[in-house]
């Protein structure tokens, strides 16, 4: 029984199914230089056709993937934005912390510049 908040943190199935599509286009990304090893073997003896399609081939399963991977994953991410997976807020400029944190300094020898003593670099 999962309680808690590793119920909570445990992938749900379609984040399941973009870990899955992304090792799979990972897997087939890493078979390219072998599949090219291949072809080379191929072309050796005179099978020149049978080398380039298997070369040909792996690279084309694993842009396919890859695609797929990228697609899947980028809806994934829109789905979770949308929903109630993330809350996402945006901050107007009075809640920005670091804004305060700039004017004071504990360094000595800072020199604060204003606007008017900016240059551009060329």
């Amino acid at each position: 029984m999962m309680t808690g908040w590793y119920a909570e943190r445990t992938p749900g199935r379609s984040a399941k199914a973009v870990i899955a599509v992304t090792l799979l286009a990972l897997a087939l990304v890493t078979a390219v230089p072998v599949a090219f090893l291949a072809a080379v073997v191929l072309t050796v003896p005179g099978h020149i056709v049978g080398g380039l399609a298997l070369f040909g081939g792996s690279v084309l399963a694993a842009v396919a993937a890859v695609a797929l991977a990228g697609m899947s994953g980028m809806r994934h991410l829109r789905k979770l934005l949308s929903g109630g997976g993330f809350h996402v807020v945006r901050l107007d400029d009075s809640q920005y912390t670091d804004v305060a944190e700039a004017e004071r300094s504990d360094y000595a020898n800072v020199l604060e510049l204003d606007r008017s003593e900016y240059t551009e670099v060329h």
